[in-house]
């Protein structure tokens, strides 16, 4: 049963399955990220967060216009150029004040890990015009930009950001427009969102599965920092903002939120929200997933700890930026970036960091193994793919179950190699079958047998 689902302008549609209606999947590519897909696990199988491997440190905030609380970092690829928005600005711990005005500054790159800050001329600071500041005054707390890629985007609105207007102004986030990405004007003279707390990072984008534009920004929940979500057709007018839910966890400090569509599966958003520690002061970002936009998936561990280095034990040194890049060369990766060394600088610092892709979580089994089934389901295509990685003395094994959940003929688990080794996308054969095509339309289940391995997601294709 296909049921279309409007929530306050999102469009949506959603697949029920129950016993006599598989999940129709297509030839889209699945992510472990929850149990959407999972009818069982039994043995030692269960969902797994993972944690991105510490790269290198990419960019240093040295101007006189940035300092050591540069913060609400946007990256994003555009073409063969990678774009880079950052509030720049400095605190005096001994005197607790600012020591200059907020702006905000724009950097770019051609591979993700070398940066440079273009001088731009375009605002004046300390007398020269000799920097890379691309806006000044109303919108530079936490000014967010993306590339518009709604085929009906006005081309001189290509690039458009959202934004908290001052203080003292009006309450609400302000829009704005560029043609080029640095030349930026206002969509609006007054805030289109008005409804929530904005000062941090708040987002927006287009997303092309549900055709609108999305919004997620902070707002309070009884004291407690938390997020919601709003749709737009124009990017001017907003629905109403409905708050983000988490089944089954605690109700946690969430804010600076860095959702958006997996570019691999783009029906599910992922995100990446800062866990705020009152007792502590510190911050810490984890993972989490939706189908929906607003009913998330989320992990309790931490997926950048406060032991990863370094310099992000401090008040609020561990913030996840708002990018997730493919690097020129590497389609086995995916970059990301987080924030280190805020307020002990001069200078505070970001890094990469790496995971594998649809690395952000998986089904993992221990040494004792186990095994997942999923759901029934149908499929299009001719072979089944599947991104997993094997450890030592570990394997995988696949079987194809039939309606009756008996194995279907010639797939089932006495024909099926021992898969070892780490593949982002290796085909499923069985003994004499390398196509699953007459299997297509039917409804199927997929048992993996698992040991000493993460199972990260899985795709019917040609």
């Amino acid at each position: 049963m296909r049921v279309c689902l409007s929530v306050l302008g999102l469009s949506l549609i959603a697949v029920v399955s129950h016993a006599a209606e598989p999940v129709e999947i297509g030839a889209r590519l699945e992510p472990l990220f929850d149990g959407f897909l999972i009818e069982e696990m039994t043995g030692d199988v269960a969902l797994k967060v993972h944690q991105p491997v510490p790269q290198e440190v990419v960019f240093v905030t040295d101007k006189p216009w940035e300092g050591n609380t540069c913060a609400y970092y946007s990256i994003f690829q555009d073409g063969d150029l990678y774009r880079m928005y950052y509030r720049g600005s400095h605190f005096d711990e001994q005197t607790r004040k600012a020591t200059h005005r907020e702006v905000t500054c724009y950097a770019e790159s051609t591979d993700g890990i070398n940066w440079t800050k273009p001088e731009l001329g375009l605002f004046e600071f300390e007398g020269s015009k000799a920097n890379n500041i691309i806006l000044d005054g109303l919108g530079t707390h936490c000014f967010v930009a993306f590339k518009d890629m709604n085929p009906d985007c006005d081309p001189q609105a290509k690039y458009k950001g959202i934004s908290r207007g001052r203080p003292e102004g009006k309450k609400g986030l302000y829009v704005f427009q560029s043609p080029d990405g640095i030349r930026w004007e206002l969509m609006a003279d007054e805030p289109v969102i008005t409804e929530g707390a904005f000062d941090s990072q708040n987002l927006a984008f287009w997303d092309a599965v549900t055709g609108q534009y999305v919004d997620y920004h902070r707002y309070f929940a009884n004291g407690v920092r938390a997020i919601s979500m709003c749709t737009s057709d124009d990017f001017l007018h907003w629905t109403e903002p409905v708050p983000l839910t988490y089944p089954g966890q605690p109700h946690q400090h969430l804010y600076t939120n860095a959702i958006r569509p997996y570019p691999r599966a783009p029906h599910i958003r992922i995100g990446f929200p800062t866990r705020f520690l009152p007792e502590h002061e510190q911050v810490e970002p984890v993972f989490m997933s939706s189908r929906d936009g607003l009913t998330f998936h989320r992990f309790n561990d931490a997926v950048i700890p406060q032991s990863a280095p370094e310099d992000r034990d401090g008040n609020r040194s561990n913030y996840m930026t708002n990018g997730l890049l493919s690097l020129p060369g590497n389609d086995r990766e995916y970059s990301v970036y987080a924030t280190e060394a805020y307020y002990t600088g001069p200078d505070s610092r970001v890094r990469r960091f790496t995971y594998r892709v649809d690395g952000f979580a998986s089904a993992h089994a221990g040494t004792d193994g186990g095994t997942l089934t999923t759901k029934p389901l149908t499929f299009d295509g001719s072979k089944l793919v599947i991104n997993y990685a094997a450890g030592e003395a570990g394997n995988v094994q696949v079987e194809l179950l039939q309606e009756d959940g008996t194995p279907a003929p010639g797939y089932e688990l006495a024909a099926a190699p021992s898969l070892t080794g780490d593949e982002i996308a290796q085909a499923v054969t069985w003994t004499g079958k390398d196509n699953v095509s007459e299997l297509k339309g039917k409804p199927v289940q997929i048992r993996f047998h698992l040991k000493n391995a993460d199972l990260y997601s899985l795709r019917f294709q040609d």
